[in-house]
């Protein structure tokens, strides 16, 4: 890594000195409308053809789309360039705002062309490109923006940084690849073109660029110290959207109704998921479930990896070692427990005559060709595979109807979700001169299964069928990477499409290596140039169809590890294949706050305890408890990494048991939140600032995080430490464990003696948290378990809160939900609402904190409206 500034030096300068010679533009034929003004942009002089070639007619396009929202577009005027397909990510509706009413300001400068972006209220400058000249060639489009000094910028992910992002030296690449133990300084799995920029009293905005072609973004200053961003692209045109904010959140949700508000999740996946690559046979699988009721720690989700499948061909199990009967008494034995299974479903498809689902798709036409028409090949798990092509006219009903096949309650496996990986796309073959065939040979894809088949382990499965459960006579034992045509706008004609002339700097080489090539045509006529970015969404886009054809009006679930704008629509996220480290432990708060705050994906989290390598019981138990205070709360490792459930060591299971137990009495808190994420964009996890925007001390804070809007979450984050410093902003919050009060000041706050089983957890004052009596097994009992209202009075002794309730399953609960809010003044107490969901739940007391703490005992129905008055 420590080469990597001064060669950005060196390749800023570069970049620099070659672009300074080029003409820009100048605009003419200049026309402003009530909300609307588009003007000519033409080549002020002889090209520079710096990359590429120069365009000499482009168009602009401005928009007041709403009175928050700002479009800016700069585009060739004969339509060729590629330009994002809207049944891929739909635009926005113009709202066709009067300028006199937006919260932004556009201002044109004709020759040469600029533009810069300001507020109305305060005539602040935004974004201002004066002072450079647009570059826009067939292969190479350059931006510049002035910024302030020392700014806060967030997003532009995804990425393993620091949430704020560094100012100097610093540039982010948007190429989704694999990235094995996510490395730092690097593109990674997925693409988020936006960036937040907060200015403390002068209030939020963000800039979302909508382009899918690979991006070096350089955020730097110049000699003079002057702060500036650049966008160099390797294609697509330049289509912006301003979001005025002015608050953190506002920004959040303003991006939301652009890329689209994100999909509300059912109420079992906040529970917790246990996954290994390496479950050898359903035996193993079953026993884990086994051994986490032996050990009181509660399991709502089992995952199977690759290793169920024959050979690594989705849509297929193991006949030996995992038989379809016995796959079937699995699922149905945990859904009699209440506890749900989800399955692996990887985009490579095994190119082999006799495997049903390549030879459906065969007939269908479904996978990316080749030039020469043949269906492109490369190497993934199941060996020499083809890939489908999400873009053509089968490719859904094809994968719709593997799913409904397979995943067919009666006869198949009755899956609860899906899991989509290795869709950046991950492709062994690590460059274009690569013979698939050969190197699924020599890379042994797939290998024989090493373990022999059996009946069971050898040791009795509690709760599970006999087929399952050793012989009387058997003697019982102890428990014992993955990486291996004119005028549509669908790219312009005669480029290089494997080499291009100006490099972004991918960590894994090449635009094609270990990759889909980016030669191939899709069935569109667009190329993976352009659309490589959005393979990963264009398939969880299908796997969540496929998933509301089998189970019409439930809400899928589908987890994928490749994302690009608006991805959180259509699923969850994981923050790929980390480390069992303190220091990946450490930066999965950062990429929570980027993803959950800045990218519209609310339900994501980390690999618990890490996926690679080896994990260590103190580190995996301060996991345990952070990790439950994320969205989404998964253990999982890779085949080579020992196993690290949580109940293989005493301490980590206490810290599991404690952190779950809290985690399932919140669980109510967090659905309400990620309703309140799917309805309104509201971030379901708050950076401090997304609270306090004008204390300064909290804009680069990526240590601590809000959980919802009332929990701040401090967890200890130095390497085996029993003790942490955080940060109380000026306020009053209370202990969570505790209940007591503790005023902040606006300080550091340092805390010793805290336990492998701690994790500090402060309630805000000015909230009240709906909390479930006690925990339980499953989220499926949990919903039975009756109410517990903390009130928290802030500062001036009133406090806040809600409850959001459904069935917690349905896409389309229609009135059948209650939205609760709850309001404190100090001395009454009221719910009101709307209580369209029946229940026999009820809020059995309310708790209301101070110095001494006063309990009101209940119960009271959740079905209408209620108050209580305190007496003097």
């Amino acid at each position: 890594m420590g080469p990597a500034v001064p060669l950005l030096v060196l390749a800023i300068g570069a970049l620099a000195a070659s672009i300074e010679d080029c003409p820009g533009y100048t605009a003419s034929n200049v026309v402003e409308a009530d909300g609307t003004l588009t003007a000519d942009l033409t080549l002020s002089g002889d090209a520079c053809n710096v990359y590429s070639t120069d365009l000499p007619n482009l168009k602009l396009l401005v928009e007041y789309q709403t009175e928050t929202r700002l479009h800016v577009k700069v585009y060739d005027a004969g339509l060729d360039v590629y330009q994002v397909q809207e049944h891929i990510l739909p635009r926005p509706p113009s709202q066709n705002v009067s300028s006199s009413d937006a919260a932004l300001q556009f201002l044109l400068v004709e020759d040469p062309f600029s533009f810069s972006i300001s507020r109305s209220s305060s005539g602040v400058v935004l974004f201002n490109t004066t002072g450079s000249q647009l570059v826009f060639e067939s292969q190479y489009v350059y931006l510049k923006t002035h910024l302030p000094k020392d700014p806060n910028i967030y997003g532009l992910g995804e990425h393993s940084d620091s949430f704020r992002l560094p100012t100097v030296n610093y540039q982010r690449v948007l190429w989704n690849s694999e990235s094995p133990f996510i490395p730092r300084i690097s593109n990674l799995y997925g693409s988020h073109p936006i960036y937040l920029d907060h200015r403390g009293d002068a209030g939020s905005h963000g800039v979302f660029l909508l382009n899918s072609n690979g991006m070096n973004i350089n955020i730097n200053q110049t000699e003079a110290g002057d702060q500036f961003l650049e966008y160099n692209t390797i294609g697509g045109i330049l289509d912006f959207y301003f979001l005025a904010g002015p608050n953190p959140s506002d920004v959040s949700q303003q991006y939301a109704e652009v890329v689209g508000l994100p999909a509300m999740m059912p109420y079992w996946t906040f529970g917790f998921h246990q996954c290994k690559y390496e479950y050898w046979d359903v035996n193993y699988a079953a026993e884990v479930v086994g051994n986490y009721s032996t050990a009181n720690i509660p399991l709502e989700t089992l995952w199977g990896d690759i290793d169920y499948m024959d050979l690594r061909q989705v849509f297929t199990t193991d006949p030996e070692r995992f038989p379809l009967h016995k796959m079937r008494e699995l699922v149905n034995t945990l859904h009699q427990r209440g506890q749900h299974y989800i399955m692996m479903l990887d985009p490579g498809i095994h190119r082999l005559g006799n495997y049903s689902t390549f030879t459906r798709g065969e007939e269908k036409d479904v996978f990316l060709k080749a030039n020469d028409g043949s269906d492109y090949r490369g190497v993934q798990w199941a060996g020499e595979v083809v890939w489908p092509d999400w873009i053509a006219p089968n490719t859904q009903g094809w994968w719709t109807d593997e799913i409904s096949l397979f995943f067919n309650p009666e006869s198949g496996i009755d899956i609860d979700g899906a899991w989509n990986d290795m869709n950046e796309v991950s492709n062994f073959c690590p460059n274009v001169d690569c013979d698939p065939a050969q190197a699924a040979k020599d890379s042994n894809n797939p290998p024989q299964p090493t373990n022999p088949p059996r009946n069971n382990t050898g040791r009795p499965i509690p709760g599970f069928p006999e087929d399952f459960q050793p012989d009387p006579s058997t003697q019982h034992s102890k428990f014992r990477s993955r990486q291996a045509g004119s005028g549509q706008m669908k790219g312009l004609p005669n480029r290089d499409l494997l080499t291009p002339s100006y490099r972004i700097n991918n960590h894994r080489g090449g635009l094609s290596d270990f990759t889909l090539y980016t030669n191939i045509t899709n069935s569109d006529g667009t190329y993976q140039y352009d659309t490589h970015n959005m393979y990963g969404l264009t398939m969880i886009a299908a796997t969540r169809n496929g998933l509301l054809a089998r189970r019409p009006g439930k809400r899928p679930f589908v987890l994928t590890r490749s994302t690009f704008a608006g991805a959180g629509t259509h699923a969850a996220h994981w923050f790929g294949d980390n480390n069992s480290t303190w220091a990946d432990y450490r930066v999965s708060i950062p990429q929570l706050l980027a993803f959950a705050a800045v990218h519209q994906m609310p339900m994501v989290g980390s690999d618990v305890c890490g996926f690679n390598g080896a994990a260590d019981e103190r580190m995996c138990a301060r996991w345990a408890l952070l990790g439950a205070f994320m969205p989404f709360y998964r253990n999982h490792a890779d085949m080579s990494a020992p196993p690290q459930e949580f109940y293989l060591w005493d301490l980590v299971a206490q810290a599991a048991r404690k952190a779950i137990d809290a985690r399932y009495r919140l669980l109510d808190y967090v659905y309400t939140a990620m309703y309140r994420a799917s309805s309104t964009g509201v971030p379901i996890v708050n950076p401090l600032f997304f609270v306090y925007p004008a204390d300064e001390n909290t804009f680069g804070i990526d240590t601590q995080f809000f959980y919802g809007d009332a929990l701040l979450v401090s967890p200890v984050v130095d390497d085996y430490a029993e003790s942490v410093t955080y940060y109380l902003p000026d306020d009053i919050f209370y202990d969570f464990w505790t209940l007591e009060p503790v005023r902040g000041t606006g300080a550091l706050v340092a805390v010793d003696n805290v336990t492998w089983t701690d994790i500090p957890v402060h309630i805000r004052g000015g909230m009240i948290l709906s909390l479930r009596t006690e925990s339980a097994n499953t989220t499926a009992l949990l919903r039975r378990n009756n109410f517990q209202l903390i009130v928290a009075p802030g500062l001036d002794g009133k406090a806040v809160g809600s409850l959001y309730l459904d069935d917690g399953e349905s896409l389309d609960v229609g009135d059948a939900k209650s939205d609760i809010s709850f309001a404190w003044d100090g001395k009454t107490f009221q719910a009101n609402g709307t209580f369209g969901y029946s229940t026999d739940v009820v809020v059995e007391s309310v708790v209301i904190l101070g110095d001494q703490p006063t309990t009101q005992q209940g119960p009271w129905g959740l079905n209408e409206p209620f108050k209580f008055t305190l007496d003097d």
